[in-house]
């Protein structure tokens, strides 16, 4: 039979070894909790605290700036410090709400909840429009917005990311294995919005006991199902999933609903069924604390503003230097140069290198030997886009298909000549999308 995959792509270290087998443990914040405004693609969050206030755990405290927006919920209970200026892990600086954390955590009273079978389809989207549910993969698009596509009738499939392929994170994997139940209970509920939608869980091959864990979660579950896909980066890619289990191609001018389909990670259908069945708004996730630097890497359960710093020391601090901090994975990850940054519901690692292996290399002349070619799961020419991208040749950049690009790092992983390829790329794909946006 075949194995469930797509053309290209790449096999790192996965890293996963350091932190697979450490059971999800709860901390708290210990100091100011911080809350930006911006947590997910749209507008930032609009202030509905203001200095001196009194909240409580649970407690709306930023609206949706709009439809593609997202409501942010207080982790702590406490007084609100103010609303400043603070860092965040793309590097910019964003409105963000500071809270006292009094160390109580006393919750708001959540509402009532209907059994599932007596709740429509609108009631669920806006439970999870009023929880504040986001994309917990990394891209961070609010969910309520995902699953309102133009003609949901013509949604076939419900696709749950499990495969959770970036190297070293184990986050998804421990969610997988401690609470199966919840994440097909939050399937459960995703498909009664599109009740004539198959759900599919996508575990990679290397995840064969989470899969086992699944099943027996999903057993009697009539239109739910567990598929294995093969092990290899980045099969968690929205179109490279879509592809491995349904065989149906994306562009980067469609969305997956134009072939039927709505994808999303586990966490994330974690978060719904927290919203649907409970009443709990989003307000933490499970980190990853990883890496050789790491004196004792863990999987945490973080309240969103939980200072980075927090997490280092809670995993034992660092024993050694470490040379490369990453907010993130190696591969799609950001580069961190300060802990003093917030934790998000995007949120998915801390990974501490000893060594820093992309900056020890100097870059050379391309050798046109073809590899980025072979690899991409774009299946574009890298190379040849960098080249654009470098030259600043827009108009030839696009026309070579460089939107197409998922930005996933598997050229720049290996290229024998060391060019960031990616880098190049990414930037000029932002430079076409704000030009976009002018028009």
């Amino acid at each position: 039979m075949a194995r469930l995959t797509f053309k290209g792509g790449i096999h790192p270290y996965d890293g996963k070894e350091l932190s697979k087998d450490k059971p999800i443990r709860d901390i708290l914040p210990q100091g100011d909790v911080v809350y930006p405004l911006s947590q997910h693609i749209g507008a930032p969050a609009v202030p509905a605290v203001k200095k001196g206030d009194y909240i409580w755990a649970g407690q709306v405290i930023a609206e949706a700036g709009g439809f593609v927006s997202a409501s942010i919920h207080a982790s702590v209970s406490g007084v609100v410090k103010g609303i400043e200026r603070r860092l965040t892990v793309t590097g910019t600086m964003c409105d963000a709400i500071i809270v006292e954390n009094d160390g109580k955590y006393t919750e708001i009273a959540r509402p009532e909840r209907k059994p599932l079978e007596n709740l429509t389809g609108g009631e669920i989207l806006q439970y999870i429009r009023e929880a504040g549910v986001v994309g917990m993969g990394g891209a961070g698009f609010p969910t309520h917005v995902k699953l309102s596509p133009k003609e949901p009738e013509k949604i076939d499939y419900v696709l749950v990311n499990c495969a959770e392929c970036e190297p070293y994170l184990t986050a998804d994997y421990r969610r997988m294995m401690e609470e199966p139940d919840k994440i097909v209970a939050g399937l459960k509920a995703v498909l009664k919005i599109f009740p004539q939608a198959k759900g599919i869980l996508a575990v990679e091959d290397n995840k064969k006991d989470a899969a086992a864990k699944l099943r027996e979660a999903a057993a009697g579950e009539t239109g739910i199902e567990v598929k294995v896909l093969k092990t290899k980066y980045p099969q968690g890619a929205e179109r490279q999933l879509i592809f491995a289990v349904t065989g149906r191609k994306i562009n980067s001018s469609m969305l997956p609903a134009d072939v039927g389909c709505v994808v999303d990670n586990c966490d994330t259908v974690y978060a719904i069924y927290q919203a649907v069945y409970n009443g709990r708004p989003l307000t933490e996730r499970i980190v990853t604390v990883t890496g050789d630097a790491i004196a004792e890497p863990q999987n945490f359960r973080v309240r969103t503003g939980t200072n980075y710093a927090e997490l280092a020391d809670a995993a034992g601090g660092f024993k050694s230097q470490p040379e490369k901090i990453v907010s993130g994975g190696p591969m799609m990850g950001f580069a961190l140069y300060s802990l003093d940054v917030p934790c998000t519901k995007t949120s998915s690692a801390l990974l501490c290198l000893t060594k820093d292996e992309a900056a020890a290399y100097e870059p050379s002349n391309c050798i046109n030997c073809g590899r980025c070619v072979s690899v991409c799961p774009g299946r574009v020419v890298p190379s040849r886009l960098a080249d654009f991208a470098e030259r600043h040749d827009e108009e030839a950049f696009v026309k070579a298909d460089g939107m197409e690009c998922c930005e996933c790092g598997c050229c720049s992983y290996i290229c024998p000549a060391k060019r960031p390829l990616t880098q190049y790329i990414k930037s000029m794909r932002k430079i076409v999308l704000a030009n976009r946006k002018k028009k």
